[in-house]
């Protein structure tokens, strides 16, 4: 199953790729069925997985490289099921968004995002190391495509900068990576688990795989590229970058520097820390005075993953305070839940602004304002994805963030002070923006002739409508499913504390 998630839509996007560059019809007819069947099979998995099982399911495992130990190793828990859904849902989407507004060649488009979504699998499904940096380095390639061919008028800049950042950073997880493999025999990332390396050996590796994962998530202060990327790419790449590539910064996290250097993310949790709340305040204060929708969102992402990655370094301060355990679990579930509500929301926010991007060609607050009076339906869907941003109760994006909180008071009243702020600000800058595209004044004659959404652009908003509330009335069968994995997980970083 793991196998076909991961090469049906590679596979798919290369047959688009060929048999649609005649026809733009034949191509969207084309990725849509691979989209969805992919999101079907995501589907299968999802509800076929054991929700009481902590270990790896799934698994695929055969020989590849045998000279140098590597294999074809597959397998999915709790903590990468809800990413691999995740992928395969945002994917179609992107999909339907694109039906009428790429004209430009449409087949290499939705074939690079067709090809990028298998990738993107197999980095939350490979249990090879070399294999999911293979997977890890080679989603770089459609996404420079994405941004390099579509994107605005500064897209061979924003691509070079994304590239360099990401590429440079993953070097030394590569070096990391070799090291281990020679201290265990295998490329398996679970044979790197308990290995009693000494400390000064576990600082380097954490410090190569932080160099790697701080520069997905991304972490202040190598956010810069994102921004940049965010404003160029169009609409599609702005809604894969949120949604699902970020998510695989805060995944590395979990998979790997936790686990492999237990002792070192313990010594080192302050830096982690301590970048986060910066995230979170400092970036939630810059969002505020963007005058780029794009890029208002693009700040926002960053100050929700600061969020994330707090969560997943206060577990120290949790069980070394007086905390317990249990709390430090809670740390864990919130921050993982929050990736995955971050992934829905913000992909809405970027749909929302293609809608309106589509129809006036620019991104600029200031030229919208009273866009209610003529797009009703949108206003509204746009108001409650903005709330959902700010943490609105009944909605996914309030989940996470109270778990996260609640359990940062067991660290400390001033972790959970700090990191509460995420909810006023984000409430701050959401509302500022709601306030002056959709109920402002209108200072712009085209606001005049705009016509609310289609039943496509329905679709695609009313499917992200229900899963927000969904998981926000409702978020017992995600917390379920990675609960146990998220405990396993703790158990080998706990001889640590």
């Amino acid at each position: 199953m793991l196998s076909l998630l991961i090469w049906l839509p590679i596979l798919g996007g290369a047959a688009v790729l060929w048999t649609g560059r005649d026809s733009a019809d034949r191509a969207r007819w084309s990725a849509l069925a691979v989209a969805g069947l992919t999101l079907i099979l995501g589907l299968v998995l999802w509800f076929g997985f054991e929700t009481g099982v902590a270990g790896m399911q799934f698994v695929e495992r055969a020989a590849w490289i045998e000279s140098f130990g590597i294999e074809y190793y597959l397998g999915v828990d709790g903590i990468s099921m809800p990413l691999v859904v995740l992928t395969a849902f945002s994917t179609l989407l992107v999909v339907i968004a694109a039906w009428e507004v790429v004209r430009y060649k449409p087949a290499q488009y939705l074939a690079a995002f067709l090809i990028m979504e298998g990738i993107m699998i197999g980095v939350f499904s490979a249990l090879d190391a070399l294999l999911f940096y293979v997977f890890f380095e080679a989603m770089l390639i459609p996404m420079f495509l994405i941004i390099g061919i579509w994107g605005g008028p500064n897209r061979i800049y924003a691509t070079l900068k994304f590239f360099l950042y990401t590429f440079l950073g993953s070097v030394m997880m590569l070096v990391a990576l070799i090291y281990l493999r020679g201290q265990a025999g295998s490329f398996a990332i679970e044979d790197f688990y308990g290995l009693g390396l000494p400390f000064a050996s576990q600082v380097l590796i954490f410090l190569a795989f932080l160099a790697a994962f701080a520069v997905k998530v991304p972490m202040f202060p190598v956010h810069t590229w994102l921004p940049d990327a965010h404003v160029e790419a169009p609409t599609g790449g702005s809604v894969i970058l949120a949604a699902i590539t970020l998510k695989i910064g805060g995944y590395g996290f979990l998979r790997f520097s936790l686990p492999i250097a237990p002792e070192a993310s313990m010594a080192l949790d302050w830096l982690l820390i301590g970048l986060s709340l910066i995230a979170v305040v400092y970036i939630g204060l810059v969002a505020m005075v963007q005058q780029d929708l794009k890029k208002l969102i693009a700040y926002s992402s960053i100050a929700h993953m600061g969020f994330v990655t707090l969560a997943f370094f206060l577990i120290f301060r949790i069980v070394a305070g007086e905390g317990t355990r249990d709390g430090a679990l809670l740390a864990l579930e919130g921050g993982l839940v929050q990736m995955i509500s971050h992934g829905f929301v913000s992909a809405a926010m970027f749909l929302c602004v293609g809608v309106l991007y589509d129809r006036m060609h620019t991104r600029r607050i200031a030229d919208y304002g009273g866009v209610a009076n003529r797009m009703p339906v949108f206003a509204g869907l746009f108001v409650f994805f903005a709330m959902a941003n700010a943490g609105l109760p009944g909605t996914s994006g309030f989940v996470g963030e109270f778990m996260v909180i609640l359990a940062s008071f067991q660290a400390g009243f001033w972790y959970a002070a700090i990191a509460g702020l995420t909810l006023i600000l984000g409430a701050a800058y959401s509302l500022w923006m709601i306030k002056r595209v959709v109920y402002g004044q209108v200072k712009n004659t085209q606001v005049d002739e705009l016509r609310d959404i289609n039943g496509r652009e329905r679709l695609l908003l009313g499917s992200l409508v229900g899963v927000v509330l969904f998981f926000g009335v409702y978020p017992a069968p995600l917390i379920n499913v990675m609960a146990p994995s998220l405990e396993a997980l703790l158990g080998i970083v706990m001889p640590a504390l």
